[in-house]
């Protein structure tokens, strides 16, 4: 950071010195003035002198580019990307992004505050800034084994910190709406703070009770209808296009200029190909632009809003004064970006990250997070339980039948959420077993944290496996290791295999390797470069429509399948939760 000696900043703005930069012929996107307006930018250490006719001792001729303020991510989990801070960091400023609000929610379920800890150095070695809200729900819920529990206590010492600006999402709603003193006392810590929400389809007097609550915000509004319900209770909007939730079309038409003001725009979760092939906040302002929303309130929406709403002064704008975070899109038809300057440095240019990468980057290694118990082939075995009168023995005898009625996750494409149904097991020699003719794959979550053995099996419909078995140690939120397939000695294979790569991705068919990707730092992110890790996944996916999954984005899916928080349905190691009425139940229906 450069500190520029405020004489000298008045001494260039007044024309009495030459501006350390000029950027010449440019198409300011004025979002204070809702205009464009074609002039040129100087520069003086890592502030904006003024803009209009400027000497500079260098100069960059735009060529009638636009000139917006840097974009900023007002909600993401780094970790998603599966790349180390820094790494991510590089990614994301080649696409315009010079300002991200990381909640490191993945890493703290995983690490407790050495975790947050971590984001917090790491994020020293990144070419743009790196915000933190602490993680108010470790674990989002006592459905599911954490690697660590963070009271309001744990917090309180980060609060000095000047890169931490508030307590992020608080997942844990129906804590909020019935008044549990653990949660209070986390929002009580914050009431100075920027307070983010997380309240799922919550309606009625229950979001009256969250937003009185303080909680400033929400970004999980999957329609227009939603999101205005928490518009006319006073929260902010993150609007959300992630990899796996993609909400943007769908609450575009609430956005007007009356309106605008209270929309942000996130990313949440994105990984490592999507950020590098569709981009991040720069995607969201080129498809709001496409879809019809004015270009200015577009840029607006991933700028200034998100700044005012973070407290972030001289940010978020191209004013006298503002820091000179800048991205020089070649129009704002395509956002193609062409520069980026992170606080009066150029970190950017078409289109890659030209910032040299810190030798600290080395040094980001976290202690091994995998601590599993013993697996062994029983372990992913479900017993029949007496049904219809008859007696297990009885049913053992049989080679191959149906009987009880189960509960069956049910997977749904491009969301993170979950519905319910009730089928009729298969059993085979007295086990229940997957079913790919009926969709019908297994699903176990193994607790990796304490090696306490304990284990969930259930069975999930929608990845469409006719072989074989996929694995993550990326589980949210709780990060157990989750198991989806249609045999155990598969779902066993890939198991062991995690725990030998100290975490990752990974296809497995007939016992062997199909693909893999490992995440060592917590079991959760790559410290490989993003090309690299970029190439893995692509081989992951392939292989996962080997094994004849049609899903898209088949590990998020995965991944997502332990958030004991949002959907009908989900599975921990604690066995299946009903989530909404937030309490386990049995596998077998009555």
């Amino acid at each position: 950071m450069q500190d520029v000696p405020l004489s000298d900043l008045i001494a260039v703005a007044a024309g009495r010195r030459p501006a350390d930069l000029v950027l010449r012929n440019g198409r300011v996107v004025n979002v204070f003035s809702h205009e464009f307006q074609e002039t040129d930018v100087a520069l003086v250490g890592d502030r904006i002198a003024g803009i209009g006719r400027y000497e500079g001792r260098q100069s960059i001729d735009l060529k009638g580019r636009c000139i917006c303020p840097g974009l900023i991510d007002a909600h993401v989990h780094i970790e998603s990307s599966l790349l180390n801070v820094p790494e991510f960091a590089r990614v994301v400023s080649a696409h315009g992004t010079t300002a991200v609000v990381a909640d490191p929610h993945e890493f703290a379920n995983v690490m407790g505050t050495e975790g947050i800890s971590f984001v917090l150095r790491a994020a020293k070695h990144a070419p743009i800034d790196v915000f933190v809200m602490l993680s108010s729900c470790v674990p989002a819920s006592p459905l599911e084994s954490a690697g660590a529990e963070l009271d309001a206590e744990d917090l309180v010492p980060f609060m000095n910190n000047p890169w931490v600006l508030g307590l992020a999402e608080m997942m844990n709603y129906p804590g909020v709406i019935g008044g549990d003193p653990g949660v209070l006392a986390k929002l009580k810590m914050s009431s100075d703070r920027v307070i983010d929400g997380h309240a799922p389809s919550v309606r009625g007097r229950d979001l009256s009770a969250y937003a009185a609550s303080g909680i400033m915000s929400d970004h999980e509004c999957t329609t227009s209808e939603e999101a205005a319900d928490k518009l006319r209770n006073g929260l902010y909007v993150m609007v959300r296009e992630g990899s796996q939730t993609r909400n943007l079309r769908a609450i575009l038409p609430l956005i007007r200029p009356e309106t605008a003001d209270r929309f942000l725009f996130c990313t949440d979760d994105k990984d490592v190909s999507d950020l590098l092939r569709e981009g991040q906040i720069d995607y969201m302002i080129r498809t709001a632009i496409a879809q019809g929303i004015d270009p200015i309130l577009a840029v607006k929406m991933g700028t200034l809003n998100t700044a005012r709403y973070f407290g972030l002064r001289q940010t978020g704008a191209i004013l006298p004064g503002y820091l000179a975070s800048l991205t020089v899109f070649e129009d704002l038809k395509s956002c193609r970006v062409t520069e980026v300057f992170h606080r009066g440095i150029q970190v950017a240019a078409d289109g890659a990250c030209i910032a040299p990468a810190s030798p600290g980057d080395h040094r980001m290694a976290m202690r091994s997070s995998i601590n599993v118990h013993w697996i062994e082939p029983k372990d992913f075995q479900i017993n029949v339980e007496p049904a219809n009168g008859r007696s297990s023995p009885e049913i053992k005898e049989q080679a191959i039948g149906l009987c009880h009625n189960i509960h069956v996750i049910r997977v749904m494409e491009n969301r993170i959420d979950t519905e319910r149904e009730i089928d009729v097991a298969t059993v085979r020699d007295g086990q229940l077993v997957a079913d790919p003719a009926r969709d019908l794959a297994k699903m176990v979550v193994i607790e990796r944290h304490r090696a306490s053995g304990e284990m969930g099996r259930g069975f999930v419909r929608g990845f469409g496996l006719t072989d074989g078995a996929i694995a993550s140690t990326v589980a949210h939120d709780a990060h157990n290791l989750i198991v989806v397939g249609t045999n155990d000695d598969d779902m066993k294979a890939a198991a062991v295999r995690l725990v030998k790569l100290g975490g990752g991705w990974i296809a497995v068919r007939d016992g062997h390797v199909l693909a893999e990707l490992p995440l060592p730092v917590a079991g959760l992110v790559s410290a490989a470069p993003a090309s690299q890790v970029a190439n893995e996944l692509a081989a992951l996916l392939a292989a996962a429509k080997q094994l004849g999954c049609p899903l898209a984005q088949p590990f998020m899916a995965l991944s997502f399948l332990s958030l004991s928080v949002i959907g009908k349905l989900k599975l921990t190691n604690q066995g299946l939760i009903d989530v909404e009425r937030f309490e386990a139940i049995p596998l077998f229906a009555n």
